[in-house]
């Protein structure tokens, strides 16, 4: 921004690609210390113990015990965590596990849910000791964790009633994690996360500066040239859908290219406010300036349910080779995004934080 003249290729590296990609890249960090617990726990051995203890809680959920691993898996992410559904026998117990996989909080949601978090949640200690920020994303986790059992036990209790299988597994040996290993696997995970930023997101942020850049202004205008953008076109055509949950059109447009994969979302905000003329400022402290604590909230609460990841539903389409269960799982997962960020919007409304 510095040594460039103004003009288009500067507003396309520095609103697009930096403002955009490195809005995600930046969140790598809480990224790898989340895989670096988990790949402890596999390589210890406890993993298969813990699916052993679970066994008991998730069948009173309706799930099959060996669920838990494949669950357990979909906080990383839950394609890997739905192809592992393979070690299931019963096709019902398995398509329950797969219905309610994307569920859990994969590390996708991780740059949503800090950003979000960091912008419009106070920071301040509550009860004396706890980070009222950290108890908002536990319990966006622990809200993941039981709508995922909770839905499982709907199906099972509707949809196709009967015992789970008992579960039986040989339990490996415990040992000392592999400090080789889990520094192969964390870095493995790493290069997939920086790939995914190039293959992904880094062409659809081309994609939405463009969209956010032509046409200019017109002569005379009033508003930021964003609003009259082919973005803010589609935004405000959107936003109508979305205005009783406390969705901006900057919100909304997000949404779409998020649909390619969860963290897309955090790198079009990025691109959208930049482009807006949101210099001099990191995009949390854009969005704790324009965004309201019940549209944050509700933002967050849309992105525990949605299906914002169409990788998912083409493996979910793969593993039960039928576009039925990906179509049932976008709608009953849509459906519950919207009526949870409704009610999150319109209680925050009613306190005055709307």
């Amino acid at each position: 921004a510095q040594v460039m003249p103004d003009g288009m290729l500067r507003s396309l590296i520095v609103d697009g690609v930096i403002a955009g990609v490195g809005s995600v890249l930046v969140f790598l960090p809480q990224i790898l210390i989340l895989f670096l617990f988990i790949i402890m726990l596999e390589d210890s051995g406890y993993m298969a113990r813990a699916a052993f203890l679970m066994d008991k809680i998730m069948g009173g959920a309706g799930l099959h015990g060996r669920a838990f691993i494949p669950l357990l898996s979909s906080f990383a992410c839950a394609i890997p965590g739905i192809m592992s559904t393979r070690v299931i026998d019963s096709k019902r117990d398995r398509l329950t596990t797969i219905l309610v996989a994307p569920l859990m909080t994969c590390s996708a949601r991780i740059p949503v849910y800090t950003l979000i978090i960091g912008a419009v949640v106070p920071h301040k200690t509550v009860l004396g000791f706890a980070s009222l920020q950290g108890l908002v994303m536990f319990g966006l986790y622990a809200a993941g964790i039981l709508s995922a059992l909770a839905a499982s036990f709907v199906m099972r209790r509707f949809f196709w009633r009967g015992l789970s299988e008992p579960f039986m597994m040989e339990l490996p040996t415990y040992k000392a994690p592999d400090a080789a290993n889990v520094i192969r696997q964390l870095i493995q995970r790493g290069q997939i996360f920086i790939s995914r930023a190039g293959r992904i997101i880094l062409p659809l942020m081309v994609v939405v500066w463009f969209l956010s850049t032509f046409p200019g202004a017109p002569a005379g205008a009033t508003l930021p040239a964003i609003d009259y953008s082919l973005a803010g076109m589609i935004g405000h055509v959107l936003q109508p859908l979305l205005a009783p949950i406390g969705f901006n059109w900057q919100m909304t447009i997000a949404l779409v290219p998020g649909m390619a994969a969860r963290e897309v979302a955090v790198a079009a905000l990025g691109t959208v406010y930049a482009v807006g003329g949101a210099d001099g400022a990191s995009l949390s402290q854009v969005l704790a300036h324009q965004w309201s604590l019940g549209s944050g909230l509700a933002f967050l609460a849309w992105y525990i349910f949605a299906p914002q990841c169409v990788a998912t539903l083409g493996v979910v389409k793969r593993e039960t080779n039928s576009w039925k269960w990906p179509t049932i799982m976008f709608l009953y997962m849509i459906a519950l995004a919207y009526v949870a960020a409704l009610i999150v919007y319109q209680t925050a409304a009613a306190l005055g934080a709307g």
